[in-house]
């Protein structure tokens, strides 16, 4: 059996922010991370818990269409496979709100934590991405966006034309 996978999405939309990616129950479950994710572990991120994507979208890079629900460049920030660090059961950690797991990926590696908030303000879908203490820990990270002017150009020549109808 094969490790389940993870992948970070840098999105161009309205506001730029990095989709974040576990491979759980067949699809992709998936959190918006306003200001990416980082291996600082004093950096704590708002990961907003979005709709499940199916495991094709994992590889998707191409420009959502203008008019379109999240209309903009995305392309693929970073990706690999993940293990969880405490218990087997992905699902009963993210019904309790706290799920802990390993990355293995280009940028992310190591310990990571996603916590859920509670409060009088939450709605439910606010989370917190942590890059737990270990030795892949990066306390200098500075987060670099994949949205080379290389990549810009291939994904313009990549883009299908859209159906105006």
């Amino acid at each position: 059996m094969s490790s389940p996978i993870f992948v970070v999405q840098e999105h161009h939309a309205s506001r730029l922010h990095y989709d974040f990616r576990l491979e759980i129950g067949g699809a992709l479950k998936s959190w918006a991370i306003p200001k990416g994710p980082s291996m600082n572990p004093a950096e704590k991120r708002l990961a907003v818990m979005v709709d499940d994507h199916p495991l094709d979208y994992g590889s998707f890079e191409g420009v959502i269409p203008e008019g379109r629900y999240g209309a903009g460049a995305v392309v693929v920030w970073d990706t690999g496979t993940f293990e969880l660090l405490e218990g087997t059961d992905t699902f009963a950690g993210l019904t309790q709100g706290s799920l802990k797991f390993s990355l293995n990926g280009k940028r992310l590696k190591g310990a990571f934590a996603l916590v859920k908030l509670h409060g009088p303000r939450a709605t439910g879908k606010e989370w917190l991405l942590m890059k737990k203490l270990d030795e892949d820990a990066d306390p200098q990270f500075v987060l670099e966006s994949a949205l080379t002017p290389a990549k810009r150009r291939q994904l313009k020549e990549t883009i299908p034309p859209c159906d105006t109808s």
